[in-house]
């Protein structure tokens, strides 16, 4: 069986959504970051880091969203879940480690800039400049999107693990005062989402788990 630890809306959906695709038996469990959980002894013992998602499997905790996401696909071949040619999931890899590396950071500095700098001033600057480095990004990724050839995913026709962890980054947008409408395939690809079965039933979770 496996467990994902995850907190409702963070990047940890992205994986949710993946292990609803993919047809494998797990379970979701709460790590509320309003009560602090992240940093109690007992989510410590499982994950180090304080963050999610944390995934428990019978060989061992994962953490990070590009590996937990290439693990549920590798388990669940018949879900077709990443290419099976190297170059392309090399590519698939590529775009996921943007939006890990690049994407998460630009948008941590308005909420975690604590995490860079512990003067006040520092963290402002950093937070004023979140809006136009997450528009900086989704333009490099609303191009990428072009260049897929008119296909509805991230990797083109196939549709990825990489494109439920777009789906994530998507729905910040709004709150770093960006406006999705000015990236029309990125727009598309996130109605999209929402409407994939899949996406309905962990977002349906996520709002029971946060009752």
């Amino acid at each position: 069986m496996l467990t994902l630890y995850t907190a409702p809306g963070s990047c940890s959906r992205a994986s949710h959504i993946a292990l609803e695709e993919s047809g494998l038996n797990f379970e979701v469990r709460l790590v509320d970051f309003a009560r602090g959980d992240q940093q109690q002894p007992a989510f410590l013992a499982l994950n180090p880091k304080g963050r999610v998602p944390a995934l428990a499997t019978d060989l061992g905790i994962l953490t990070e969203s590009p590996a937990i996401l290439a693990y549920i696909a590798a388990l669940a071949p018949s879900g077709q879940l990443a290419p099976v040619d190297p170059f392309a999931f090399a590519r698939m890899q590529a775009f996921n480690l943007y939006l890990a590396s690049t994407v998460h950071v630009a948008h941590a500095h308005g909420r975690r800039a604590s995490r860079w700098s512990d003067d006040a001033a520092a963290q402002a600057s950093m937070a004023a400049k979140v809006t136009q480095n997450m528009r900086d990004c989704f333009a490099l990724i609303e191009a990428d999107l072009a260049q897929k050839c008119g296909g509805d995913w991230v990797m083109g026709d196939p549709y990825s693990v990489a494109d439920p962890y777009l789906f994530t980054f998507s729905a910040w947008l709004e709150g770093d005062g960006v406006d999705i409408a000015a990236f029309p395939r990125v727009q598309a690809h996130y109605e999209r989402m929402a409407s994939r079965p899949a996406v309905v039933r962990a977002l349906q979770a996520e709002a029971a788990l946060s009752v």
